[in-house]
């Protein structure tokens, strides 16, 4: 895909923040410290689009970017930081579960994981969570560069039998240091990006608990 504009449209934490609902949406989710910022800004050819941190933990808002006026690339809070509190974990999972149930634009999540580690307990929990909700088709190997091409190799084999991915899911290493696994990546996003027509369903009764 070629890039002609992004833009960063606003940090949310309620349903009824979110832009309307007028464009597919790609989502991504992942730990706080797999890189996700960093892989957004490589893959809209941009250095500081997306904020990094040396902070892990530190995104606690749903942040959209409008891509080229096509489509919506939604940016997760991250997850399994031990430093921050059990109350703020419980806030986030419900404010993605929402994002997750009440979006009707939404046509896939994206898990990232670290391809030098196996999945965490968190890891299988969101990817089971993201599968339940009938997203679940792509997962990316993050920071590929480190990593020998055998290794890597074993690795993937590894997350995908630890995550329990589908034979039709696919699995993509990627590194946004060395700007390696792009187009790969925007080949399977933009598969997901076909002209979609929807009902905005009604919103969850004040303090519902997705």
């Amino acid at each position: 895909m070629i890039i002609k504009e992004a833009t960063f449209v606003g940090s949310f934490v309620k349903l009824e923040q979110y832009p309307v609902p007028d464009m597919p949406e790609i989502a991504m989710a992942g730990r706080s410290n797999v890189g996700k910022s960093s892989l957004i800004n490589t893959l809209l050819n941009r250095k500081k689009l997306a904020k990094t941190s040396s902070t892990p933990g530190k995104t606690r808002t749903i942040n959209f970017y409008n891509i080229n006026h096509h489509f919506y690339l939604v940016d997760l809070p991250g997850y399994g930081y031990a430093k921050v509190s059990k109350k703020e974990r419980e806030s986030w999972g419900g404010m993605i579960g929402k994002y997750l149930s009440h979006r009707p634009s939404l046509r896939e999540v994206v898990l990232l994981v670290d391809c030098r580690h196996d999945p965490s307990e968190d890891d299988k929990e969101m990817y089971g969570w993201i599968q339940q909700r009938g997203f679940g088709s792509v997962v990316i190997a993050t920071k590929a560069d480190k990593l020998s091409r055998s290794k890597l190799m074993q690795q993937m084999k590894r997350i995908r039998n630890q995550l329990g991915m589908k034979k039709e899911a696919v699995i993509l290493p990627v590194s946004a240091l060395k700007k390696e696994g792009v187009d790969p990546v925007w080949e399977v996003l933009e598969s997901h990006l076909a002209p979609i027509s929807f009902e905005m369903p009604p919103l969850p009764e004040q303090g519902e608990d997705e």
